[in-house]
This record gives C-alpha cells, structure tokens and sequence, in this order.
C-alpha cells in the first residue's frame, strides 16, 4: 500500500452507482443466527402509545410525529456527526425518486453539509462537475470543511471539500494505493482524520487529514481490524475491533495514538467470545458492547476502570427487532448509569428510536419525524436529543426530544396481551458504581471479585 500527495490537478470522475448499508445483527436465537423479523408482527404498536416530549427550533418547520412506516428510512449513505455536534455530512441524491425506486442509472449523487450549532439548522450542497459515487464516504471537520473519499482504478483518493462564492472548493489532499480504504469515525479534535485499509494479516492505520504532507500511514496493526471508537475528547485513545490474523475471536483493543500505535487489549469478557466495542462516553466511562459471550449476540454495558462485570439487560434484547446504538448522552462525569442512549430499532414497519437508560432499566420505544435520518443524532448534556431529518416538505431539520423519565420498575406495568413489549425491568436495582479510571490494558470487564 502506498500514498501519494497531490498539489494540483484534478481527481477522475467516476460514474454514479448504488450502495447498500449493511444492518447490524439482532437476534435472539441461542445460536447467534440472525432470523429476519416477523412482517406480520409490529413490535411498535404497543410501545408507541407512551407520551413523548419532542419539540422543534422555533425556526424550523413543524415537526409532526407519526408511527413508524417503511418510508422513514432514506435509501441514502450515512450521516455522520461531527464530535461536537456542529455540523455534519451526506451523500444525497440529487433526484430522491430515482434513489427510492433503486434506479442507480438516474441517481446523482452529491456531498451535503449541515449547521446544526446555529440558531436553526440549513443545509449546503456541495456538488462538482461530477456527480459521485454512491459508495464514496464524507466526513464532517470542525471548520465546515468535508473530507471525501473516492474509488478510483488503483485505490482511493482524497479531498476537502468547501463553499466557496456560488461554487463549490476542492482541496485535494493526496491518494492511497489499497483495495480498501474506510474512514474512522469523526475525531475529537475536529482536525484529524483517520481511516483503515485492512489487508489479510495486518491493517494500516492512517493519517487522511491534518497531516503536514497528504495521507500517511502511521502504523500497521496486526490482525483485521474494523469499528472504530474515540476513548477520550483529545482524539488520542481509538478502540478498533481485532480479528487475530490467523482467524479467533474478536476482541476489542485500545490504540495509543500518542505512543506509536501502541495496542494493549480493552475486552475479554469471555476467551472464544466475539467482544466489539459500539459506543463509549468519555466523560462517564459508559461503554456500550456488543457480545456473543452470553451464547448469542446481546447488547451489554460497561464502565471503563468499574469493579463490575459487563451487564446484558434483557430490555435491550426485544422480540423481532435489531437494536443498535448511536449516542450517549455526555457531561455526566461519575454517574454512567444515568446516561441516557439513543438506539436505533429496526423492525418489519421500519426504524424508530429507543432511549434507554442504565439506572433506569426499561427502554423507551417512540416515534421519530417523518424522513429521520436513521441512526444519526446527538445529545446535549442537559438530555435533549438532537434527530436530524429531511422529507418532502424540508431538505434539512431537527427535532428536539426530551429523554424520557424512567419510573420505578413497579410502578409501570407491560400492557395486557403484550408481556414482551421491550418495557420490562432487566434487572433489580444495584446502587449506581463510581468510575475509576485505569490503564487501558488493565481494564477488561470480567475477571473481577467484587459480585453486582
């Protein structure tokens, strides 16, 4: 694998193409196969008759909330959300009835940027003379600049991409000669960007953005490694999901950005189990994991430095549904417990979001605005959830939710006929556990003696 820098001249166009998001296993089988929801089941119906609070910016448009349908799922690439929440990024299709109907010869495809930290929401296109790819990623900086990465014949370009006049900048940064480059997560810091090109014994973990000289490889980490996840508000501490290069289990480790690349291991819940990492609140310590150690996959939680072992809460596990996590709430320094996260639920009608505590021990099913852009949002540190979307009536807007109270388990009860709604306690109430932090490759959830 090899980089290159490029000063000047243009990157080649590519034509127009499809791409299909994979979904994240959900099922509850013992044997961790993955069973495609029931159609004639509606996990929702239940669930979606609690109250919610949810308001809008005064300047945006009306948020009207409906029952989760098929159509609230765009057919777009991803959404991603800077670390702080400023802005964010997207492909878009510049015909959206083409895109929904699967034409991939009629869809046009551009870079989007989003302001969210401003008194309301507005979106940017950011088109060239060429639409892209459909399989090209876009990353939101902390300026407003968006990296893009592109496919070209012999690996991947790369560029900044700027609002320039009634135009549109482009900054190449440089090339990588790999089969496949796939961008990490938005650093903390706003500057960097990174991104792996796995390979079949080893990944190469990159420098894309923020460098002194275009891509550079920075380090060659032993195994395949994927995910990816910020440990810390400095963009120096990257949990990434390792498969040995020889085949195993994949366990969850922590690279040292500021020592080399330095890896030591973050889980080891079992030692044949498959430990990924999905989400981590820095402030808190709060890790949310996804397990087969239980006999299947399961949703489980953490506390990084915690004398207790990683929990899986049945609430976290309902019937014929996939559950994925996107946000945490942040600023809650010492009580993990009491941070609210936002799930992403996908059944047979569609996606709709579910908040869910620790402490609190029940998940909150609710509807989400007509157009979410599913499984993007973020929290503010007072509980409020940010959920960006786009239908026919507006190209760029954010509904604003209230996290749900949470009752004490006796105090709600499932509905009749509907035991298994996704509201049951998982478990009895533990006072909450106090954070304290340790190194890295001290810190895995199991193999504690103190009972909880």
């Amino acid at each position: 694998m090899t980089a290159c820098a490029i000063e000047d001249g243009t990157a080649a166009a590519v034509e127009a193409g499809e791409t299909v998001e994979p979904a994240e296993p959900g099922s509850d089988e013992p044997t961790g196969a993955v069973e495609p929801p029931d159609p004639a089941a509606d996990p929702a119906d239940t669930a979606l008759k609690g109250a919610v609070d949810a308001a809008t910016e005064a300047a945006c448009p009306p948020l009207v909330l409906e029952r989760p349908t098929a159509e609230t799922v765009l057919p777009t690439p991803p959404f991603t959300i800077t670390a702080n929440g400023a802005y964010a990024a997207r492909l878009t299709a510049a015909h959206p009835e083409a895109a929904e109907s699967g034409d991939a010869c009629d869809t046009a495809w551009f870079p989007e940027r989003w302001t969210l930290d401003g008194p309301e929401p507005y979106a940017v296109p950011l088109p060239l003379n060429q639409p892209e790819d459909a399989g090209s990623q876009v990353l939101p900086l902390a300026d407003g600049r968006v990296l893009i990465r592109r496919r070209v014949a012999d690996g991947h370009t790369l560029s900044l991409l700027y609002p320039t006049g009634p135009g549109t900048g482009e900054l190449l940064l440089g090339a990588v000669e790999c089969e496949e480059l796939t961008l990490l997560p938005p650093s903390p810091d706003g500057v960097s960007a990174y991104a792996l090109s796995t390979g079949e014994y080893s990944t190469g973990l990159w420098l894309v953005a923020g460098g002194p000289n275009g891509p550079e490889q920075i380090a060659e980490l032993p195994g395949r490694c994927s995910g990816g996840v910020w440990l810390d508000r400095d963009g120096r501490l990257l949990a990434l999901d390792r498969e040995p290069a020889g085949g195993g289990p994949v366990k969850a480790v922590a690279v040292d950005l500021g020592r080399g690349a330095e890896m030591t291991p973050l889980l080891q819940i079992a030692p044949d189990s498959d430990d990924r990492l999905l989400l981590a609140d820095p402030d808190s310590g709060l890790l949310l994991i996804r397990s087969n150690a239980p006999g299947h996959d399961r949703l489980g939680w953490g506390v990084l430095g915690s004398c207790l072992p990683v929990r899986f809460p049945e609430c976290l596990r309902p019937a014929d549904v996939a559950v994925t996590p996107f946000a945490v709430q942040p600023g809650q320094m010492l009580m993990p417990e009491s941070c609210a996260v936002a799930l992403r639920i996908d059944g047979a009608t569609g996606s709709w979001l579910g908040v869910w505590r620790p402490a609190g021990r029940r998940l909150h099913q609710l509807p989400v605005p007509e157009g979410w852009l599913a499984g993007s949002g973020v929290w503010s540190r007072e509980g409020v959830l940010a959920l960006p979307y786009s239908n026919g009536e507006t190209t760029c807007a954010v509904a604003l939710l209230t996290a749900p109270a949470d009752e004490e388990p006796g105090a709600v009860r499932a509905p009749a006929g509907h035991p298994e709604s996704g509201m049951q306690p998982s478990g009895a109430l533990a006072p909450p556990s106090v954070c304290r932090p340790v190194p890295l490759g001290q810190a895995p959830l199991v193999g504690r003696t103190t009972t909880g």
